[in-house]
């Protein structure tokens, strides 16, 4: 059964976030630096449901050894086809050389902007998963003079 939240858009399934997560390999990472927020690109890989990131030192690599809370984000628009969707994870983040097991399942490759050489992996297992669809043509909104008043758009009820 399709769900919809309260803009219309439809709501992915956990299973449908989970695969979209492992078909892409650039997104963002939400988390605090010195109390302010702050979202980083980053490439990354999904291992056993684990987010991994490859990163160098600093607030992501901070964020992993306190075992801070951090958002993750994917996501992709088409103009032309006019469809998109949105992936978003929470969790704890971590070092993944402290987990062994995990730490053994990782193989293959990973494209990275980073210098690798002085990298550390950190890992997100999603406690909170979500995503969105979005289809078909988008409304356009007039601001200022062009929608002669507010309320003619809709806008300032």
């Amino acid at each position: 059964m399709t769900r919809f939240d309260r803009n219309g858009l439809e709501m992915l399934s956990g299973a449908e976030c989970l695969a979209l997560l492992g078909s892409n390999d650039f997104g963002r990472i939400g988390l605090s630096i010195n109390a302010l927020p702050a979202i980083l690109p980053v490439n990354y890989k999904v291992v056993d449901g684990v987010v991994v990131i490859l990163s160098a030192g600093g607030a992501k690599l901070s964020a992993a050894a306190n075992h801070s809370v951090v958002a993750f984000e994917i996501d992709k628009f088409s103009a032309v086809g006019e469809y998109g969707w949105s992936v978003l994870a929470i969790g704890v983040a971590f070092r993944v050389e402290d987990e062994p097991d995990l730490l053994a399942k990782l193989n293959g490759s990973m494209e990275v902007w980073i210098d690798a050489s002085a990298a550390t992996l950190i890992g997100i297992r999603p406690d909170i998963i979500s995503g969105r669809k979005i289809e078909g043509p988008r409304h356009r909104v007039m601001f200022g003079a062009a929608a002669g008043t507010a309320l003619a758009t809709g806008l300032g009820r």
